[in-house]
């Protein structure tokens, strides 16, 4: 059994920081680099443990059920995990997923952010389309969230984050914001 690193971080963002710039492969394969969302209206940046897992499911089904309510207040969201592209592209075709995952085999992007997270082997098998499929992932990241705002900013972080209501959070965190703004 491989032993996991617990990569702890004290300096992590605080609110009203400029948001850390990056790239990483996406669910399509393709580069995702931060500076083309970030300042350009909202973005969710949530941290997640493992594809197709109970809590992460249950987030990811919860941004993905009130992606109407997000496209319409102008919100980009985006999931990061230690998995692989290739996970990502089964978690995204199992359960009908509309925004982009971002592969985080190494923790960087985690470690940009501070958010906590344990190198090291994991996988676990789910039967996809009747074929058991292996999903290994190389690092496992805390569940946190981040907004956003349209200037680039921090405008939230949450490190205790309840998986099935993070999206009903961020909405409501974003309401407040839009109705003090106008």
């Amino acid at each position: 059994m491989p032993t996991l690193l617990l990569i702890a971080l004290a300096a992590g963002l605080s609110v009203g920081d400029e948001a850390p710039s990056f790239t990483a492969k996406a669910d399509d394969g393709s580069t995702w680099d931060s500076t083309d969302h970030f300042g350009d209206g909202w973005t969710i940046v949530y941290f997640y443990p493992a594809d197709m897992t109970g809590g992460c499911t249950k987030q990811a089904c919860g941004f993905r059920d009130d992606s109407a309510a997000l496209n319409d207040a102008g919100v980009t969201v985006v999931g990061v995990s230690g998995d692989s592209v290739a996970n990502h592209q089964l978690f995204k075709k199992v359960h009908d997923l509309d925004f982009t995952l971002l592969a985080d085999p190494d923790g960087a992007i985690a470690k940009a952010f501070g958010v906590p997270y344990r190198l090291g082997s994991k996988s676990i098998v789910r039967t996809i389309d009747g074929v058991d499929q292996t999903l290994v992932r190389t690092a496992t990241i805390s569940r946190w969230t981040f907004v956003i705002d349209p200037d680039g900013r921090v405008a939230d972080i949450a490190a205790d984050v309840k998986a099935a209501v993070d999206s009903d959070r961020v909405m409501k965190l974003i309401d407040e914001r839009a109705a003090v703004a106008n």
